[in-house]
C-alpha cells in the first residue's frame, strides 16, 4: 500500500478482513500463547505474546507504514520505547546529546537512569546548528535526540542539518515526532534514523490508552530493539494495541482540526494585555516559522504561553473549563498544564527548567469559539 496516501494507509494497512467470518475489524487475539503443531511447529510465527501477537502486528505495521519505516515496535509507553532504544544504542562511556527543553521525563530517563551507567549526557539548543556542532563530542557521541516542535516552548529544529551534523561523526539521530505526529511531519525522510512516539497522544487519540513505538529502517539497530521488546517485555495488551490502531485511523482529520483550532487560538491571543509571549510555530513571528512551514504539513495542536509571573500562570492554568488542568496531551478534548510543578518538575535547578510563568495548551477539537471564550474569560479573571 506504499503508493496509497496517508490517510488510507492508516485506515487499510495491517487491517486484513478475517478471513473465517469476513469481519471488517480483524478479532483482537487475547491468547498469551499459541497450540504449536508439534514442538516449534509454530503457526504464522505465534509462540508467545511477549514476543509476537497478531493485534499487535497490526498496529506495528500500520506505524512503520505511516512514519515511512521498515520496522516498528511497540511498547507500553513512550518512556519504555525510548528506554528499549536508549540500550540498544548506548553503553558505559557514550555520549547522548539533546535539546534543552526536551520532555522532562526523556532527560529524568537519562540522567537517573543511563547516566549512574556511565552514559553523559549534555543538554543544547537544538534549533541553533552552531551550538549543535560545538557540542557534539566526535569520539563519544553516540546519539543526537531531536524533539520538533519541542516540549513546551515550541523550538523548532532542522532535522536534515542536524542529521547532517551527526552523521558526520557516526551518531545516531532520533527524532520523537509525538507533538507533530507523522500526519504533519516525516523524520525519517528528512535524515532521521529513528522515530519515537508516545502514542499515548494524538496517534491513541482519546486519552484512553497508554503506549510508544519506535520506527526505524531495516537493519541491525532494528535487530537490536526487536530483541530487546522481546527480552525486556515492555510491551502493550492487545486491547492497547487495539485502540492506537483505531485511533491512527482517523488521525489525519483530527490533526487538521487540532491545527485549525490551535492557530485561530494563537493568533487571537497575540497581543493579549495579560500575555507576554504565545510560543506557536504557526505565527510568523515565531523564530522557527520558516523551518516549520518547510518540514511540517501544518503547526499541530500544541502552544504555549507566558504570563506575567508564576502565580498567575498558576490561577489561569487552573481556572479554565474546557482546557481540563491535566498532564499529557493530544487527546480530542483541549487540555491546561502547568509545565514547571507537573510534566517538567523533575527538571527543576537545570538547563531544561520551564519557566514557572509558562501555561502549556493541548488544543482539542471542540468548536473553536468556545475554547476561545474559556481562554478569554479565564484572562479577563485573572
Amino acid at each position: 500500500m506504499s503508493d496509497l496516501r496517508f490517510t488510507t494507509r492508516a485506515i487499510h494497512v495491517g487491517q486484513v478482513a478475517d478471513p473465517t467470518t469476513g469481519a471488517v475489524i480483524p478479532p483482537l487475539y487475547f491468547s498469551t500463547t499459541y497450540k504449536q503443531d508439534g514442538v516449534g511447529g509454530f503457526r504464522n510465527g505465534y509462540e508467545y505474546t511477549r514476543g509476537t501477537n497478531p493485534t499487535r502486528d497490526a498496529l506495528q505495521a500500520q506505524l512503520a507504514a505511516l512514519e515511512g519505516g521498515d520496522r516498528a515496535f511497540s511498547f507500553a509507553s513512550g518512556l519504555a520505547a525510548e528506554d528499549t532504544l536508549l540500550r540498544a544504542l548506548v553503553g558505559p562511556n557514550d555520549h547522548v546529546l539533546m535539546g534543552n527543553d526536551v520532555y522532562g521525563g526523556t532527560h529524568r530517563l537519562v540522567n537517573r537512569a543511563f547516566v549512574p551507567w556511565g552514559v553523559s549526557l549534555s543538554t543544547v539548543d537544538m534549533s541553533d546548528l552552531d551550538a549543535v556542532q560545538a557540542a557534539i563530542r566526535p569520539d563519544a557521541t553516540k546519539v543526537v535526540w531531536i524533539e520538533t516542535p519541542s516540549n513546551p516552548l515550541m523550538k523548532i529544529t532542522d532535522i536534515a542539518a542536524v542529521a547532517e551534523i551527526a552523521h558526520a561523526i557516526g551518531a545516531t539521530v532520533v527524532v520523537d515526532n509525538t507533538f507533530a505526529t507523522p500526519y504533519l511531519q516525516q523524520p525519517l525522510a528528512l535524515g532521521a534514523d529513528v522515530v519515537v512516539h508516545s502514542t499515548t497522544k494524538y496517534l491513541g487519540g482519546h486519552s484512553d490508552v497508554l503506549g510508544g513505538a519506535v520506527i526505524l529502517p531495516e537493519g541491525e539497530l532494528a535487530e537490536k530493539v526487536g530483541f530487546l521488546q522481546f527480552a525486556v517485555g515492555a510491551v502493550p495488551g492487545p486491547m492497547d494495541a487495539y485502540l492506537t490502531t483505531r485511533g491512527i485511523k482517523t488521525l489525519g482529520v483530527r490533526m487538521d482540526r487540532h491545527s485549525q483550532n490551535a492557530q485561530t487560538i494563537a493568533e487571537a491571543l497575540v497581543g493579549h494585555p495579560k500575555l507576554s509571549v504565545v510560543y506557536y510555530p504557526g505565527l510568523p513571528d515565531h523564530p522557527g516559522h520558516e523551518l516549520a512551514a518547510a518540514q511540517m504539513r501544518s503547526f499541530g495542536g500544541m502552544l504555549s504561553v507566558q504570563l506575567a509571573d508564576g502565580p498567575t500562570a498558576r490561577r489561569f492554568a487552573e481556572s479554565m473549563t474546557l482546557f481540563q488542568l491535566a498532564e499529557s496531551l493530544g487527546g480530542v478534548e483541549s487540555l491546561a498544564c502547568y509545565p514547571a510543578e507537573m510534566t517538567h518538575a523533575s527538571v527543576k535547578g537545570t538547563e531544561l527548567e520551564v519557566p514557572d510563568s509558562v501555561v502549556r495548551l493541548s488544543v482539542g477539537i471542540e468548536d473553536v469559539d468556545d475554547l476561545l471564550a474559556d481562554l478569554l474569560g479565564a484572562l479577563d479573571r485573572l
